[in-house]
């Protein structure tokens, strides 16, 4: 069981609890109603009885119908009762109630007062031994306090136990809900990276053809193939994704998500290759000294998306231009990769832009501990360039 759900059991059915405390408070006040008016009437005659009996009826209805929300009103209206008739089983379970809801200055006030009306009552019905009646009267008035007090005080522990368990209880539903968004969130930036770069290719081979509508058959078929393969993988990819996205968002995501395998630094040269296959003049050169520790995972899988999203970015907006694509590690410690540009020569882009995959690709290499640039370059064309410590695996 649950801690919210404990709590809660302990506290179940709060009318219940009210109405059955309702008939213990109505049936004690009576019986000690009763009890004085008997005896009243038996030494004051009948007028007298009937008088005290209607006190008591009095008492019951304003312990049973207000102790909740007038209990010092109460307890003060039910101490001349002690006085008069020596009706004190209202006023010390008006007592109780009182102390149930508030332990101040106010309930040892009205303590004192009780304990002289229920003193009174005793001498009332015993005027013997007035000392003993003042005692037996002192130990009831502290039995009815702290027995009260602990109720109350029980009451307060309860409540506040639920409301801990109900917001703990909350508080880790939001943060499952959150860690699951962030999962989303991921794999659509991941699935951004994947179909913006292989719609840019199929945007190349597409544009090769509408700009050489007379190359032969071969090479029509050779750009027609490249194009429905690139395509495919595409739409597989984007098909995963949405299936994950459309989940519940509560419910967990699958450990096989339709993702292909997370890329690495060893992975950038086919992504030259595909350019260059779609008719971008692109090159590589890895200029990292020989023997060099193999990059850490997290660095590398940025290293290639990085390179990823340079190269689409060329795709849309200088398809003609010469790219050079260069993994250096010059300084100790550290690993750079650098992917620029000539000024293009084409003037319309094939794919449009949303804007957002440099603002994406920062926040990504700020999270693997490098640094990001991006701008123009004298001579009219663009670089990016990213560093990163050079964490071994």
């Amino acid at each position: 069981m649950t801690p919210v759900a404990a709590v809660r059991a302990a506290t179940a059915h709060p009318v219940v609890r009210a109405r059955a405390a309702d008939a213990l408070y109505g049936a004690f006040c009576l019986a000690d109603a009763v009890s004085a008016a008997q005896s009243t009437w038996s030494d004051h005659g009948a007028w007298a009885g009937l008088g005290v009996g209607a006190a008591g009826l009095t008492g019951t209805a304003l312990v049973v119908l207000l102790r909740r929300t007038r209990p010092v009103l109460v307890v003060l209206c039910t101490i001349p009762l002690a006085f008069a008739g020596g009706l004190d089983g209202a006023v010390i379970l008006a007592l109780f109630a009182l102390a149930v809801r508030r332990r101040d200055r106010v309930l040892a006030g009205l303590a004192g007062l009780c304990w002289v009306a229920v003193g009174a009552a005793q001498i009332t019905q015993d005027s013997s031994n007035w000392a003993a009646g003042f005692i037996a009267g002192a130990v009831i008035i502290v039995l009815a306090v702290v027995g009260g007090a602990y109720v109350g005080a029980r009451r307060d522990l309860l409540a506040s136990l639920r409301d801990r368990a109900e917001q703990a209880e909350a508080t880790a539903l939001l943060l499952q809900r959150q860690a699951r968004l962030a999962e989303r969130t991921l794999i659509a930036r991941e699935m951004h990276d994947v179909v913006a770069h292989r719609i840019s290719l199929v945007a190349l081979h597409a544009g090769a053809l509408e700009v050489n509508p007379a190359s032969g058959p071969e090479r029509v078929e050779q750009a027609a193939a490249l194009i429905g393969t690139t395509a495919r993988q595409a739409l597989e990819d984007l098909r995963g994704v949405l299936g994950v996205l459309r989940s519940d968002p509560d419910a967990p995501v699958p450990e096989a998500a339709g993702l292909a395998p997370q890329p690495r630094l060893e992975d950038v040269p086919r992504l030259v290759e595909a350019s260059v296959a779609a008719g971008v003049p692109v090159t590589f050169e890895d200029l990292r000294p020989a023997g060099a520790p193999p990059v850490d995972e997290v660095v590398g899988r940025t290293v290639y998306r990085v390179v990823q999203e340079a190269l689409t970015n060329v795709h849309k907006h200088a398809r003609s231009a010469r790219t050079r694509v260069v993994v250096s590690a010059d300084d100790p410690g550290l690993l750079r990769v650098e992917v620029t540009n000539v000024r293009p020569v084409a003037g319309s882009m094939l794919v449009p832009g949303s804007g957002t995959g440099l603002v994406g690709l920062r926040e990504r290499v700020g999270l693997a501990g490098g640094t990001l640039d991006a701008g123009p370059v004298p001579g009219g064309g663009w670089s990016v360039r990213a560093t990163f410590p050079g964490r071994q695996s």
